[in-house]
């Protein structure tokens, strides 16, 4: 059985070669040999737009994943909170397909709910109010009207704004609450659930209306590529060189 494999918060940028390094290795390896590839948001550091495929590094990332899927493995990917604005002409260059913020999968025969996370992080109120902004279709139209250039410039203030509030937060405030993982898992019915966005790798085991449940968090790639591989014996961490990365080595059997 070929493993299904899942990342997220790649952030890819010009800024980071050697991420795009271990992300074409990773694409060329382990992505090859899946039964599917499902990138749960972030994978770029920025994305203002589709017309953005214009730029080195995102047609690189564009053809790439094509040659992924150009030998039958099927690609979803759920936009997260850096790259939302990936949009259909993406998709239809890499040979991805935009899922939704939150999808139920059948994996190794347990369904499974797949999402970015950030709506995970309830505590946050400022962050969510931003979040619904940015995805309301309204907001989005009127983003992608502007001129690409000052698009880019925007882009830019965002994360300088993001990452000064982000220092001003708590830890708690960054994770996500006990309540909503609850709720959507109850919403979901299911009873593993797969995320990233908070960059803190673990498997949680927690017991929801008297179920046992199990929630994988995905790690981010700030430093070096990983990834979790899941198939019929459980899930279990990997980074691009086939290895569990140190300090996130956590697995599981087949699981609840």
């Amino acid at each position: 059985m070929k493993p299904t494999l899942f990342v997220s918060d790649l952030h890819l940028s010009p800024s980071r070669p050697e991420l795009v390094a271990a992300f074409d290795a990773f694409c060329a390896g382990p992505a090859r040999g899946a039964s599917h590839l499902y990138i749960l948001g972030d994978l770029f550091d920025a994305w203002i737009g589709d017309d953005q495929l214009v730029e080195p590094l995102a047609a690189h990332v564009a053809s790439t994943l094509r040659a992924v899927a150009d030998v039958g493995v099927p690609i979803g990917i759920i936009t997260g909170n850096r790259d939302a604005m990936l949009g259909e002409k993406f998709a239809a260059a890499s040979g991805a397909r935009l899922l939704p913020e939150q999808i139920v999968i059948d994996l190794a025969g347990t369904p499974t709910l797949l999402l970015h996370g950030d709506e995970l992080c309830t505590g946050d109120l400022a962050y969510q109010r931003y979040r619904a902004k940015v995805r309301s279709p309204r907001w989005r139209r009127s983003f992608l009207a502007l001129p690409y250039w000052l698009r880019r410039g925007i882009g830019v203030w965002l994360r300088r704004k993001s990452r000064a509030a982000t220092a001003m937060k708590s830890e708690a405030i960054l994770d996500v609450e006990e309540t909503a993982v609850e709720a959507a898992f109850r919403a979901s019915t299911v009873t593993r659930m797969i995320h990233g966005h908070t960059h803190r790798p673990a498997l949680h085991r927690i017991v929801v209306d008297e179920r046992e449940r199990e929630r994988w968090v995905l790690a981010d790639w700030y430093g070096r590529g990983s990834y979790l591989e899941f198939d019929a014996d459980g899930g279990r961490a990997r980074d691009v060189g086939g290895t569990a990365p140190a300090g996130e080595s956590f697995s599981s059997g087949q699981g609840p």
